[in-house]
């Protein structure tokens, strides 16, 4: 049977899915390291690893022996019986978590990390206002859309979701004005990600924290994508600043789907059995897959390498100085371009050139490659991006 290409591929899925994605014109079929091919044999420099997820590259011989191991051994066991590579798991990620944060509820998804960290906190507190950020993204399912800002994905819901303000992020004022005794939660990315790439404002984060403990509120970070990125294993941590809840995914099992809620003993303490549950979260193979992902990133000196490999990309970056760019901002691999026109024909020619790349709203383009990135292939990003850019 001949091998199917690109055109074949790309139009089976566009048939038999609802039109809900913005489909690129190349079915990738294949990844090592930082490369990925496409059905037709073309590689490409990976620097969106499937939007922050793949941070040990494609194919990471470690990860991949576990995930093989553990699906001879066991892939499913619900959470009404404990198992080892879950414990395992759990005791490696909360000896990394930011002091205070003891427990974890783990599920598939950012979006179900999320919606655990809001239901939690209402719970928690005993209200169900919810303040968030202008341009902040925190998932599609409805609980955690109340939260998310753009009103592309709120408006079709809008009669659905629970209460939630949106201030400008940033603004201590602002959040101080919105924040009351009906608040249950202020949820916050240390680095707005979808919205273009904004880290936090020195002392906003630990502004944000006491003004929701002021008001009797809990603290929600989102840390989906920063998490791992940028240059230590949370973004809050350059800020000094812990959560009364954090919410994890994307690189957390380098793509095998998982998610996780981590809290204080206070929240913890304040749930019931039967308050909140999932089938597959916490199932083993998705535990062995994070537990490996875990103890590359840390043998392997990734966090190191990514704050110094960031710092490099976005130093060459700013040094094109391009007419056609207004600003460049990051932390470690978790860099964004913002453009004076729109991002897409930017990223459509890296495509072409073989680089992909994100875009983060109409003007930014985003990167987010595997932590394993070099220097070398930076100065091919470079290089390519400045000639998207004409």
């Amino acid at each position: 049977m001949s091998q199917a290409l690109n055109i074949d591929i790309v139009r089976k899925d566009k048939d038999l899915q609802p039109p809900l994605y913005a489909k690129r014109d190349i079915a990738l079929v294949r990844g090592e390291g930082v490369y990925l091919w496409d059905a037709d044999g073309t590689r490409y420099l990976d620097l969106v690893s499937n939007y922050g997820v793949n941070i040990l590259g494609h194919a990471h011989p470690k990860v991949t022996e576990a995930i093989q191991r553990q699906a001879a051994t066991l892939v499913s066991c619900h959470q009404s019986f404990s198992n080892d590579v879950r414990s395992a798991f759990l005791q490696k990620l909360l000896s990394i978590a930011p002091a205070g944060l003891t427990h974890a509820f783990l599920s598939n998804s950012g979006t179900e990390a999320i919606e655990a960290a809001l239901k939690f906190a209402y719970v928690a507190t005993g209200r169900t206002k919810v303040v968030a950020a202008k341009r902040g993204y925190h998932g599609r399912t409805l609980g955690a859309l109340a939260a998310t800002a753009d009103k592309k994905y709120r408006d079709p819901f809008a009669g659905a979701l629970a209460e939630a303000t949106h201030v400008t992020y940033g603004d201590a004022e602002a959040l101080a004005e919105a924040v009351d005794e009906t608040t249950a939660a202020v949820v916050l990315e240390p680095i707005q990600g979808e919205g273009g790439i904004h880290p936090a404002p020195p002392g906003y984060l630990a502004r944000a924290r006491e003004i929701a403990h002021a008001a009797g509120a809990l603290v929600i970070f989102d840390e989906i994508q920063t998490g791992f990125r940028t240059g230590t294993w949370f973004a809050c941590q350059h800020a000094g600043v812990t959560p009364d809840l954090m919410a994890l995914s994307k690189g957390l099992a380098n793509g095998v789907p998982i998610g996780a809620t981590l809290m204080t003993a206070e929240v913890a303490g304040a749930l019931e059995g039967g308050v909140h549950g999932t089938t597959f979260g916490g199932n083993p193979l998705a535990a062995a897959a994070g537990l490996a992902t875990l103890e590359a990133l840390e043998s392997e000196g990734w966090l190191a390498h990514s704050a110094e490999v960031g710092a490099y990309f976005i130093e060459q970056l700013r040094a094109l100085a391009h007419p056609k760019v207004r600003e460049v901002r990051g932390q470690g691999l978790m860099i964004g371009v913002e453009l004076k026109g729109r991002a897409t024909p930017v990223v459509r020619a890296m495509q072409e050139r073989g680089v992909l790349a994100l875009m983060a709203g109409s003007l930014t383009v985003r990167f987010l490659p595997p932590l394993l990135l070099t220097r070398e292939q930076v100065d091919t990003a470079v290089a390519v991006f400045a000639e998207a850019l004409g």
